[in-house]
């Protein structure tokens, strides 16, 4: 087993943690065979559980006094790292042994994607593509959820996934509209037969509720029903997924699901999701202005919806005619 070793601090945020999640693949090309130690906040840990060259994962939860970054300190300094990594651009990678450092700093936001800043910052010669590192207990965890539903509704036809919740101001849709969404979906010929998944955390069931009761029998609701790997899992079981700007929305994208993301007050030509299948739905779509999220209508989405099942299930597959 190789001695070299690394440390990758990374987000609190799922999203910003899938966004970055390409920098483990690219530290195997640097230093192969490293060992690979990954700081991160709670919610986003799992994702890393199973990603190759990691070791060990490090929950950060705030303290006050940014007593989080000195718990950190402590359980770091110790070793003799290869390379430090840190895109949260804290302190911390100048205050432990390393031989190499790479520090994010403000200096990198010049414009660009998220994915092509992070993969910059990493001198990489591409972009460094987000990647899910699913693991047999998280489609486990799923499939316990998932499939008994399945069973229990009117068949196991194809599934959409829908992620109604966005925790920061202003980027969730309102949820009575998620409820339109499904019941215009229900009676569109293209989705016969067709399941509504309902993918969110712990406490989202409100938002998912209206598009949970439009669903009725057809519904599956895996709110809130494990952590985010195997809520990637489920939405790896996904044929195409719909969600507001959020961690989910970049989990689909990462798992290569047909992705359309939602858009408010927020600059989608940085943050869209990443990906050759993927789309975008803006209450504004003049890059660089900006409208409430509640300017989006159910008619606008339901369109990007049934453009989506076009490009990605109507298309037929590279070869046919």
């Amino acid at each position: 087993m190789s001695d070299k070793k690394v440390l990758f601090v990374t987000s609190n945020r799922i999203g910003d943690c899938v966004i970055s999640s390409g920098v483990i693949r690219e530290i195997g090309r640097q230093v192969p065979g490293a060992r690979i130690t990954v700081a991160c906040g709670r919610p986003p840990a799992p994702l890393f559980r199973a990603a190759p060259g990691v070791e060990r994962v490090i929950v950060l939860d705030k303290k006050k006094f940014a007593g989080h970054w000195l718990d950190l300190w402590k359980q770091v300094v110790g070793a003799r790292w290869d390379l430090v990594i840190d895109i949260r651009g804290s302190a911390l990678g100048y205050l432990i042994p390393a031989k190499r450092r790479v520090i994010y700093n403000r200096s990198w936001e010049t414009g660009v994607r998220k994915v092509e800043m992070v993969s910059r910052l990493m001198g990489a010669a591409a972009p460094l593509d987000p990647e899910i590192f699913l693991d047999d207990q998280a489609r486990a965890e799923a499939a316990a959820v998932i499939d008994p539903q399945l069973a229990a509704g009117p068949g196991a036809g194809p599934i959409l996934a829908l992620a109604p919740i966005a925790h920061q101001p202003g980027k969730s849709w309102p949820a009575d509209r998620w409820g339109e969404l499904v019941e215009k979906l229900k009676a569109e010929p293209r989705f016969e037969g067709w399941r509504f998944m309902l993918v969110g955390g712990p406490g989202d069931h409100p938002p998912a509720a209206p598009a949970l009761a439009a669903a009725g029998e057809r519904g599956v609701d895996f709110v809130g029903k494990g952590d985010i790997l195997a809520s990637a899992a489920a939405i790896d079981r996904a044929a195409l997924f719909v969600g507001n700007d959020s961690g989910l929305m970049h989990v689909a994208a990462a798992a290569g699901r047909p992705t359309l993301g939602l858009f408010g007050p927020t600059e989608w030509w940085l943050y869209g999701p990443w990906g050759p299948r993927t789309r975008t739905a803006a209450s504004n779509e003049t890059r660089g202005e900006f409208a409430p999220i509640e300017a989006l209508t159910t008619q606008r989405v339901f369109q990007a919806v049934i453009e989506l099942h076009e490009a990605f299930i109507d298309a037929p597959a590279p070869g046919e005619p």
